[in-house]
């Protein structure tokens, strides 16, 4: 996966030049950003705070003029550039930044062409957005360093949290079950994408823990091992109630 090609379409209306570095990091992870785009009215001064990120990570500002109060001008550039991209046949998948619900369609029929889409979006974007992609990060998670960036991330939860929190837990114990072999343990990777095809917009790091390893030992309900295969190591894990 990490050798795709992606297009990155960025809503400036509606993203923060605060998690840009955070937001490519991320996306290196999945594949090489070969098309870096992000829209807006360049002309209005409440842009200015993105001009310096974009010279430093050769982000292609497209100028769209907004030409009637209330109507977003911007959405549609952007939906229109990126069904442009996807008949052009280059790219293996999409990553749209916006947390607008506008571009539900646009996330649904990407993937409708067998392409991938993740998006990047604040906690308050709309479920259906979130769900229309492959996979959802939230962008509180890639927000930089600054102290007052700092207080916006998610702070780590308890272990009595965790457990409280019955959506997580059903959804844990359900895709270790579903990914278990005959004596109850399952290999991580194949519970995470269990996980993320439920729930496109889970993270580990949305309880504030670094990885779902990490985030699972810190509820304390379940076992975990690491196992050698091949030239490497996997974590593999089982509810303790499956404990024989």
């Amino acid at each position: 996966m990490a050798h795709d090609k992606l297009a990155v379409l960025i809503d400036a209306d509606n993203a923060r030049p605060a998690i840009v570095e955070g937001l490519l990091a991320e996306i290196a992870k999945y594949g090489t950003a070969h098309v870096k785009r992000i829209y807006g009215d360049w002309t209005k001064p409440d842009l200015n705070g993105w001009k310096e990120a974009l010279l430093r990570y050769s982000i292609q500002p497209i100028q769209q003029f907004r030409y009637t109060v209330g109507k977003n001008a911007t959405d549609s550039a952007m939906i229109i550039d990126a069904m442009d991209l996807l008949y052009a046949e280059r790219f293996d998948g999409f990553c749209i930044v916006s947390s607008d619900s506008d571009f539900t369609r646009l996330a649904s029929r990407i993937r409708e062409s067998g392409r991938i889409v993740y998006g990047f979006g604040e906690k308050k974007t709309p479920e259906p957005f979130r769900t229309a992609c492959d996979k959802f990060i939230y962008t509180e998670v890639l927000a930089g360093t600054s102290e007052t960036e700092t207080e916006t991330a998610p702070k780590q939860r308890s272990a009595k949290e965790l457990r409280g929190d019955s959506k997580l837990m059903n959804m844990l114990r359900n895709a270790i079950e579903a990914a278990s072999d005959e004596t109850g343990w399952a290999s991580l990777g194949p519970v995470g994408s269990i996980i993320n095809k439920q729930s496109p917009d889970f993270d580990s790091r949305n309880y504030g823990y670094a990885k779902l390893s990490g985030l699972i030992k810190g509820i304390g309900l379940f076992d975990t091992e690491e196992r050698q295969i091949g030239n490497g190591k996997h974590i593999y894990v089982r509810s303790r109630a499956d404990k024989k």
